[in-house]
């Protein structure tokens, strides 16, 4: 007898099999012709004599008709009725009130010999009104009764499956987004018991009739006491500690932890709410959402020929991406790894099939290749990504370092100059303030190459200075990532070192400010928040796997690499911090190298990275950058002499 009860609940409700859209249609002509009929009624005391009576014939087909077309144009009928909501709304007053324009421009212009057509003005009011009450009101039932009937059958058809009790921590925006999402998704399957939020105001207060119950540090006892089983974070970009906090309150517990999009992925349409996913490392690392000045970048970008070189990187695709939102007239890609370029280039024409885009392959310290393209497509703007970044690698290939980070940058600066392009924005890293790498040489070089050129030329050069970015191609978190999946072990060069963290999109969107802001011959500095240890990442990225380091995961210190530094700096101690106006970038003033010097400079280093004179790079490096303190031995060499002591 249950189980016959259960497939009789589970039957859709029959109003789904009804409420097709030509009876949608029928319903609506209904409720207009009713709400002309009552409006003439309304308007002569129910007491139609035969004249008025022919009028209303006359009239009702005409009046409907207009209504009718103009709900359809308005795009009235896009919309499900059972998610009918406020922002449904706008189409049916713009409709109804272009309907009651029509009828009145009718009365005001037809002449007494089209009497019959002339509706008098009360009654075009109140027709407006009664219309758009009735075809609001009937979307409003359709709504009400899938509340209450087919929503409740939907969420018993998930195969048995109980909802799972959950608490949303943080009573927000993205709080609210959250749980109308949740309710619209049954097949979530969540049931939210409550919110959570530490501001004394919002104690009590109801969000879409779900209350605030309390603060973060009553988790553990809300947690017991409802029966919960998941705990969402819906704070939109909570700082560092707070996500930290609130996970170690979690993990005391214990109960799971999940997260949502944040609203600026949200708003850009990358994600939706209802794409709840467990805590990643970025979330523990994020900081306030990045304010941009909109304005300023669009005409920065706007309607200009935009060039990004290594577009097919972590940071030249973002690049890309970024600079795409704001329309540019042609989008010029220049990648050498064909596959990398193909890939980016997929993904924007996917999401700007209106934007001209070309992919163009080419090396960017091939000066004919570059003229070609310099020729052809004059660009208006230059993003200069491509690079050579991966530190100890370039210790074992010094030469290719300075030939595609500091000359590669010279033949593109050079080029930008003699072509007229506006602006030239080149990408730096931390690692340029008092190198300890030839990589970090290499981009020191070439800030003071960008500031010769801007010297020389019309085009404002400038460059933007930051540090490691989460999740880009080399960094740490993709290799701790493999290393845990495979079991382990984790390795750390050193228990003492530290970096500082943004993520892609992030710095991104920085660098397209910065050079929207530039007037030339700066170097930009993005603000890296706190540094943080590496161990403590490694230490996060284990625990989020739901495994504990050196238990599950041994850590293994593996010592530091060559090239590399304990710690990082964002400035050289001589160098002049400025505040600009964007809270997260400064500007670093430090006087730039003479003309005379660089040109003998980048003369030398040429000759030396053309003859792989590896030793002797080196040492010029240091005497040209008093700053710098590279190993004067080559790590290749090294190495093959340890392989020969060994073998001996």
């Amino acid at each position: 007898m249950k189980e016959k009860n259960r497939e009789t609940n589970t039957r859709p409700f029959f109003w789904s099999y009804f409420f097709t859209r030509e009876i949608r249609f029928l319903v609506d002509v209904c409720v207009l012709c009713a709400a002309f009929v009552l409006a003439y009624l309304t308007r002569f005391e129910f007491r139609l004599s035969p004249k008025e009576i022919q009028a209303l014939v006359v009239q009702l087909p005409l009046v409907v008709l207009i209504q009718f077309s103009l709900l359809f144009l308005c795009g009235a009928y896009s919309f499900f009725w059972r998610y009918f909501g406020l922002g449904e709304v706008r189409a049916f007053y713009k409709a109804l009130g272009a309907a009651s324009l029509f009828s009145l421009f009718f009365r005001l212009v037809l002449s007494d010999t089209y009497q019959p057509f002339r509706i008098p003005l009360s009654i075009i009011f109140i027709d407006l009104v009664l219309a758009f009450v009735g075809v609001i009101g009937v979307r409003i039932l359709r709504r009400c009764l899938y509340e209450r009937f087919e929503k409740k059958l939907d969420q018993d058809r998930l195969v048995g499956e109980k909802p799972r009790k959950v608490l949303l921590v943080g009573a927000g925006t993205a709080a609210a987004l959250a749980i109308n999402e949740i309710r619209k998704r049954r097949d979530l399957s969540l049931d939210i018991k409550g919110l959570l939020d530490d501001d004394p105001k919002k104690q009590g207060v109801k969000i879409q009739k779900v209350q605030v119950l309390g603060t973060t540090d009553q988790l553990p006892y809300l947690v017991g006491r409802l029966g919960v089983e998941e705990v969402i974070i819906t704070i939109n970009n909570a700082p560092r500690r707070d996500f930290q906090r609130i996970l170690k309150i979690c993990r005391q517990i214990p109960v799971k932890v999940q997260v949502i999009p944040s609203l600026h992925r949200l708003i850009q349409g990358e994600y939706k709410v209802s794409r709840i996913r467990d805590v990643e490392i970025e979330d523990l690392l994020g900081r306030e959402t990045v304010r941009l000045d909109e304005t300023s970048i669009g005409s920065f970008i706007s309607g200009k020929r935009v060039l990004v070189t290594g577009a097919g990187g972590s940071i030249g695709s973002e690049m890309a991406r970024q600079a795409a939102r704001f329309h540019p007239s042609q989008l010029l890609l220049v990648e050498r790894a064909e596959f990398a370029l193909f890939e980016i280039d997929r993904e924007l024409r996917g999401a700007f099939p209106s934007l001209p885009i070309f992919p163009l392959v080419g090396n960017i310290s091939e000066k004919m290749r570059m003229e070609t393209l310099f020729t052809q497509h004059r660009p208006q703007v230059i993003f200069h990504a491509a690079a050579h970044k991966h530190v100890p690698l370039m210790e074992h290939n010094p030469t290719e370092a300075i030939k595609n980070n500091t000359l590669a940058t010279q033949l593109l600066a050079e080029l930008a100059g003699e072509f007229g392009v506006e602006s030239f924005v080149f990408i730096s890293t931390d690692k340029a303030v008092n190198p300890t790498s030839v990589m970090g040489a290499s981009k020191r070089l070439a800030e003071l190459v960008i500031q010769h050129f801007n010297e020389r030329y019309e085009t404002r050069f400038l460059a933007v200075r930051f540090g490691n970015v989460l999740g880009s191609n080399g960094s740490v978190i993709p290799v701790f990532q493999d290393q845990i999946l495979k079991g382990g072990p984790v390795t750390v060069t050193h228990p003492e070192m530290v970096r500082y963290f943004m993520t892609i999109p992030e710095a991104a969107q920085l660098v397209l400010q910065a050079g929207a802001m530039g007037r030339g011959g700066e170097i930009f500095l993005l603000d890296m928040g706190e540094p943080v240890k590496i161990l403590d990442l490694a230490k996060e990225m284990i625990t989020l796997c739901g495994l504990r380091p050196f238990e599950n995961i041994d850590i293994v210190f593996t010592g530091v690499r060559p090239g590399e530094k304990l710690f990082e700096e964002l400035s050289y101690n001589k160098e002049k911090m400025v505040q600009t106006d964007h809270p997260k970038i400064h500007i670093c003033r430090i006087q730039p190298y003479p003309g005379k010097e660089i040109k003998e400079i980048l003369k030398q280093l040429g000759y030396l990275s053309q003859n792989g004179h590896h030793l002797e790079l080196r040492r010029y490096l240091m005497q040209i950058l008093p700053e710098a303190c590279l190993s004067l031995h080559d790590p290749g060499e090294t190495q093959k002499e340890t392989r020969n002591k060994a073998a001996a």
